[in-house]
């Protein structure tokens, strides 16, 4: 699909979601369409000491056994925005968080270039580690530029997607035993 406006030319892609309206009205606003499930100022489930913490809505693995299958819809929760944005950025500032950790869903399925801003401002902002949680294998995550690009960001990353027939409820930070804990 695409449509003239003045002389340049708008292709449209893909679209987010289940209402193609409103991700057109995004994408033509030069917006970005994301969701998110939950943000918690102090989390201490995720990683080492209190982390500020958000669940970003959407993945297309589908693993079996997911332990947040609700997050698997693109749709579920609410609408990220600035404003969102920046009250991660505030709970991160403050002095008893030690970090920011970024689930899902899936983070990498996500608007990337709003995921570079995120990542960039924590990393100016906030100055403190950030920690993510993919179902991409790390080599594959290299492969791709603009995932690549989000990697000179992460100080650790938990890859692999979970495989319900290698669950250990031992493991640190992960689920499954193929998934891999990278300190980058």
């Amino acid at each position: 699909m695409s449509s003239s406006v003045g002389e340049s030319t708008t292709r449209i892609v893909g679209v987010v979601g289940s209402n193609p309206t409103r991700s057109l009205y995004f994408f033509l606003k030069g917006e970005s369409y994301m969701r998110y499930a939950k943000l918690l100022k102090y989390d201490a489930g995720n990683w080492d000491g209190i982390n500020t913490t958000i669940w970003f809505s959407g993945c297309t693995f589908k693993c079996p056994g997911c332990f947040n299958e609700d997050c698997q819809d693109f749709n579920y929760g609410w609408e990220y925005n600035k404003e969102i944005e920046d009250r991660l950025i505030k709970y991160a500032k403050d002095e008893h968080v030690t970090g920011v950790c970024i689930l899902g869903g899936e983070p990498f399925q996500q608007d990337l270039d709003v995921l570079l801003r995120l990542f960039k401002r924590i990393k100016h902002e906030v100055r403190k580690p950030i920690h993510v949680w993919t179902g991409y294998i790390f080599e594959d995550l290299l492969q791709d530029p603009d995932k690549k690009k989000l990697l000179e960001y992460v100080d650790t990353l938990v890859d692999g997607p979970f495989i319900m027939e290698l669950k250990n409820l031992n493991l640190k930070y992960r689920g499954s035993e193929n998934q891999r804990v990278w300190y980058l």
